[in-house]
């Protein structure tokens, strides 16, 4: 198939895909259309949940697999938009709706690449497509759920908007839960164990904490209180002060060690992370698909922003056409000239790292 027909068909796609409801959890629609396309190109596929994946032709066990996955789950619309978010629109080059940049434009451009190269032989990879759910609210169901049901993945490229640039970094996150106690009391009473009070000098602990390891992409570990809570009526001082702590981990820490770090050392009673399973990711700067990358011009950078990298265990680099700056916003758009560059981006970058 002609490149210029497969982007006016991803275009297409998108425009489908925006008009259907697919908040994270209810992307049954959305996976029927990933279907209906390889049904369209006469491609083998599965379906396990929502989640859509299909491999080459020429798959070979023997062979290491190249993982191309993106989400077709989205947020629900905030109340900004000016827009109707369910509907897709194109002025002055832009397709707006809600998903297209995040993550629809990657989508259809890693779906459109793989249909393109689905015959190719003599790769040095498999290929694998996964179009998957979840992903918005790191669900059990989406990406995780379902890698114990397709073949072993080596290397990945995750889809999302990064202005076709290389994140060859991500920085994992954990959230903590975290109790400061103290006396409980009438308010007319003194009480020297308010823990109310004695969290001040905790807050102060956690805003000048710092870890010593800094990583070259993703800088430095960052822990930062964004919630705290106590009391239940204006005369009884509480017992517990209850903080949210939320940690956005470089790739010189695992999660496990985080946590250790702060049981051991922070100034609080209790604290519990939520869950260590959002990792930090990376790929070695000397990767195949980085050098290509840089090759045809792709800049490197560490992102600050989660996304499915943190369930894979592999190297893996988060590639895609849009602007993350656009993601969640009222009015989302991309840019049709983003995706048809996208396409043909990752197409050229496959074809160079996988010769």
């Amino acid at each position: 198939m002609q490149l210029q027909e497969l982007q006016e068909q991803a275009v297409e796609l998108l425009k489908n895909l925006i008009e259907t409801q697919s908040f994270s959890g209810e992307e049954n629609l959305t996976a029927d259309l990933l279907q209906n396309w390889f049904n369209e190109h006469k491609i083998p596929h599965h379906r396990y949940l929502n989640n859509i994946w299909a491999v080459n032709e020429h798959f070979d066990e023997a062979k290491p697999t190249l993982l191309l996955n993106s989400h077709h789950d989205t947020v629900k619309p905030n109340s900004g938009y000016t827009r109707e978010p369910f509907k897709a629109e194109i002025e002055n080059g832009k397709l707006y709706g809600l998903g297209s940049n995040d993550a629809g434009g990657c989508l259809v451009s890693l779906l459109a690449t793989f249909t393109y190269l689905f015959s190719t032989e003599n790769l040095s990879h498999n290929l694998l497509f996964a179009g998957t759910a979840e992903e918005e609210i790191n669900g059990e169901n989406g990406i995780a759920g379902l890698l114990p049901e397709i073949p072993k993945i080596d290397v990945a490229i995750v889809g999302e908007p990064t202005l076709m640039n290389l994140a060859v970094a991500e920085k994992g996150l954990i959230v903590f839960d975290a109790v400061v106690k103290g006396k409980p009391s009438h308010a007319a009473h003194p009480n020297e164990e308010n823990s109310i009070y004695k969290t001040a000098k905790v807050l102060e602990w956690f805003q000048n904490f710092r870890l010593n390891e800094i990583s070259e992409t993703l800088g430095e570990v960052k822990v930062t209180v964004t919630q705290i809570y106590a009391g239940s009526q204006h005369n009884v001082v509480p017992a517990k002060t209850h903080l949210v702590i939320d940690v956005r981990v470089n790739d010189k820490y695992s999660n496990q060690e985080i946590e250790s770090i702060l049981k051991e050392k922070a100034p609080v009673d209790e604290i519990k992370a939520r869950s260590l399973r959002l990792n930090s990711s990376s790929m070695p700067l000397d990767h195949a698909l980085v050098k290509a990358g840089i090759d045809l011009g792709m800049e490197t950078y560490g992102s600050p922003t989660l996304s499915d990298q943190a369930m894979l265990s592999c190297p893996s680099v988060k590639l895609g056409p849009g602007d993350s700056t656009r993601s969640h916003s009222a009015d989302e758009f991309i840019y049709i000239k983003e995706i048809e560059e996208g396409i043909g981006k990752y197409i050229k970058l496959l074809e160079k790292a996988l010769k």
